[in-house]
């Protein structure tokens, strides 16, 4: 008998306000924008929604205002079958949102720039997150990003670890992390920009290609510090995974338009969170998540540019590639798991 990955995600709900342009404006410069919209995001429901369209059983909890884009990004998670009976509304603060520049240049990738206004995802308190002590075992893995406050962050982490529940954190937005922290994670997931920031090590380019001793020594840095796996993603070099058994790379998937990368990182942890819980190899995990974090960045906006398992499997074919099953968590008849937290 098999089952779905249980996944917990506690993180951010963000409505996304997108501006697009041709040209990013300068310092005192106004220019002309060529579209606007509106788009369900935030890390953890991005991370929690691109979870639950790749086949796992994923639970929410954080917390939004009492506004119309609460309604609207609770619709748009539950829809995606998210479990949201531990979303809390907050009528003292706005849900969050943020602003995102676009920059469309023809023939060329599209960049971004971002501000986010947390509003109600900083308000969650320990004593609202207590529940989980008594069901934080139900989970295959326990999703974090930094759009919560660090305290609670800190918190689930702490209490995920004594349990043995493994834990990913995306550490962004880019923030100092507490020892106390780095020590219960069982994946941390930087860009590279966040390893510089986390390290002081810059992961050099030369042309095309990733200077792999920066990743390496940026990666150790981390790991020193009590991570047991560090996971970096590289922009259009693809992702590096560095743990014991030594260091793996993954190349990003080819031949992809970038149209928005708004949610990029975001599809990329929520699809390798799901191969980890399904028990594959580290291979297996990153070709899996480089192929879904391309297919997000093809299309506008964070939570409805997210892929489905169909869309990337397809893509995969086309690459020559196979996934493994996907049915995820063997059982035993008697109820036992023959798969193990350890990942």
């Amino acid at each position: 008998m098999k089952r779905k990955p249980r996944i917990l995600v506690a993180g951010s709900f963000v409505m996304d306000q997108i501006a697009s342009t041709e040209i990013f404006p300068r310092e005192g410069q106004t220019v002309l924008g060529t579209g606007f919209c509106k788009a369900p995001g935030g890390k953890g429901a991005n991370q929690a929604v691109q979870a639950a369209r790749l086949g796992a059983e994923v639970t929410m909890f954080g917390k939004l205002g009492c506004d119309a884009n609460g309604e609207e990004m609770y619709r748009a998670c539950s829809q995606a079958g998210i479990c949201m009976d531990f979303v809390a509304r907050d009528p003292r603060e706005s849900s969050g949102c943020a602003v995102v520049l676009l920059e469309e240049k023809p023939g060329e990738s599209a960049r971004n720039r971002i501000i986010v206004i947390p509003g109600a995802n900083m308000s969650i308190t320990r004593e609202e997150a207590a529940f989980l002590e008594k069901t934080i075992k139900e989970y295959d893995l326990l999703l974090l990003q930094l759009e919560i406050s660090m305290e609670i962050n800190t918190y689930l982490a702490q209490l995920a670890h004594r349990n043995g529940v493994p834990v990913m954190l995306n550490p962004a937005p880019s923030a100092p992390l507490p020892p106390e922290l780095l020590t219960c994670l069982t994946y941390l997931s930087p860009n590279e920009h966040e390893a510089a920031d986390l390290t002081g090590i810059p992961i050099r380019h030369e042309g095309d290609q990733v200077n792999l001793e920066d990743v390496r020594a940026a990666a150790g840095a981390l790991r020193a510090q009590g991570v047991e796996q560090v996971l970096i993603t590289l922009g259009s070099a693809g992702a590096a995974l560095v743990n014991d058994s030594g260091m793996y790379l993954s190349p990003c998937a080819q031949g992809i338009v970038a149209v928005d990368p708004t949610a990029a990182g975001d599809s990329f942890v929520g699809a390798f969170c799901v191969g980890a819980c399904c028990g594959w190899d580290w291979e297996q995990r990153l070709a899996f998540a480089n192929h879904t974090a391309a297919l997000t960045v093809s299309g506008l906006g964070a939570m409805p540019s997210l892929p489905t398992l169909e869309r990337v499997e397809a893509l995969m074919r086309q690459r020559g590639l196979k996934i493994p099953d996907t049915g995820c968590l063997k059982i035993e008849d008697g109820g036992t798991e023959e798969w193990t937290k350890s990942m």
